[in-house]
């Protein structure tokens, strides 16, 4: 685990709340990331903390467009398989 010191005026300028400072980062580090192209949709909806349903929501919300290929689908289903193991 890596931490990081966030000054306290970081929630006031993304008016959220202090607890949920942590959640709102690996979102935003999971949406840039999957942007990026660097990761998939699975690995994107597993550091944000969502279904991979949620994080489509959010990715159309923050207009980021999916680009879902085949890679990403069987490296989605290589993620499952190893955590239904």
């Amino acid at each position: 685990m890596i931490k990081v010191e966030i000054p306290k005026e970081f929630s006031l300028l993304c008016k959220i709340d202090e607890d949920d400072i942590p959640a709102y980062i690996r979102k935003l580090i999971a949406l840039e990331l999957f942007r990026e192209g660097k990761i998939s949709i699975g690995k994107a909806s597993e550091i944000a903390g969502l279904s991979v349903w949620e994080m489509m929501s959010l990715l159309k919300e923050k207009k980021i467009p999916l680009n879902y290929s085949v890679k990403d689908f069987e490296k989605d289903m290589k993620l499952l398989e190893e955590a239904l193991e």
